[in-house]
């Protein structure tokens, strides 16, 4: 188990339901704001946005590469990746509105120079995402912050799932032992969700039993990100031991954007988390036995005691 803000995280803890906002605001801070509340209404413990420095985050060679956009016409694809970044004016009004309806935020850092921008708020984790897994140098700048850390392992080998997470939990000291030196890990800022980089994602691809393989390999709490449509993936995911669930959030899926099939609503959201507490209540302690209830039912319907 690990802390995350006022929050546990694992062994039996309430599963952390995180609405990731991503970039379904499509740049307006209005929308962001609006989601903000609809997430919190609708029962979710945090809320996720997304920060890149575009010029590191998008590659050369697409800079130039003509893009619809959701506010009409066509631009290029650094520019409407400009567009839909907030800077530091955004992410103060962001701070503020959160703490006003009593929800944290954090954000999936793309790049070292980001994850300076996220340290000017007092987050209690620090996202990576599946894109950059292989990223050392940002999986370096994640772990020196002292956050926790949330990793996705979409698009992701197990060998490159291993080279990260030594990546964030290697702290550079040593046990010397007379068969040789093992390095130490710190085990208690880590979360690894199991994910699929589709939009949506095909349930036949899902592979939910990776959750169950993560958590036998790493001693972290384990979960689930959720791209397929529907509810019913993320409520099995729980049922397998996931222990987070990230879902994508919208207001509107019909609104432009690629993100949006593989997200959902308010009302949706609200079903999700309340599907999963119930399953929380319906779990039990495996215990065999009757219950209180039980009891006067035993009484009348038992012949033989």
């Amino acid at each position: 188990m690990i802390r995350i803000g006022t929050r546990e995280i694992g062994d039996g803890a309430p599963c952390w339901v995180i609405a990731e906002l991503g970039i379904n605001h499509s740049g307006d801070l209005a929308t962001a704001l609006r989601m903000i509340e609809a997430a919190k209404e609708a029962g979710a413990d945090i809320v996720k946005f997304q920060k890149r420095t575009v010029e590191l985050a998008v590659p050369r060679d697409q800079w130039d590469v003509p893009r619809e956009t959701p506010w009409g016409g066509v631009m290029p694809y650094i520019d409407y990746k400009r567009r839909l970044e907030f800077g530091r004016a955004e992410y103060d009004a962001i701070d503020r509105h959160c703490r006003l309806f009593n929800i944290p935020w954090f954000a999936s850092a793309w790049d070292p120079p980001s994850v300076e921008f996220l340290l000017n708020y007092d987050l209690p984790a620090i996202k990576i995402p599946s894109a950059c897994v292989t990223d050392l140098e940002l999986l370096q700048a994640a772990r020196t912050t002292g956050l926790p850390v949330v990793m996705s392992t979409g698009m992701s080998t197990a060998a490159e799932v291993t080279r990260a997470v030594a990546q964030v939990t290697l702290t550079g000291e040593e046990f010397h032992y007379p068969s040789g030196s093992v390095q130490r890990r710190d085990w208690s800022r880590l979360v690894l969700l199991h994910c699929r980089s589709t939009y949506p994602a095909a349930y036949g691809e899902l592979n939910l039993a990776a959750i169950r393989t993560l958590a036998d390999e790493y001693p972290v709490p384990v979960g689930f990100s959720d791209h397929a449509t529907g509810l019913w993936m993320s409520l099995c995911a729980v049922a397998l031991g996931a222990c987070v669930i990230e879902r994508h959030f919208t207001l509107d899926r019909s609104s432009w954007g690629t993100d949006q099939a593989a997200s959902v609503e308010p009302r949706g959201l609200a079903q999700l988390v309340r599907q999963i507490r119930n399953f929380e209540q319906a779990r039990g302690d495996g215990r065999i036995g009757p219950t209180a209830s039980e009891a006067p039912v035993r009484a009348k319907l038992r012949r033989i005691p």
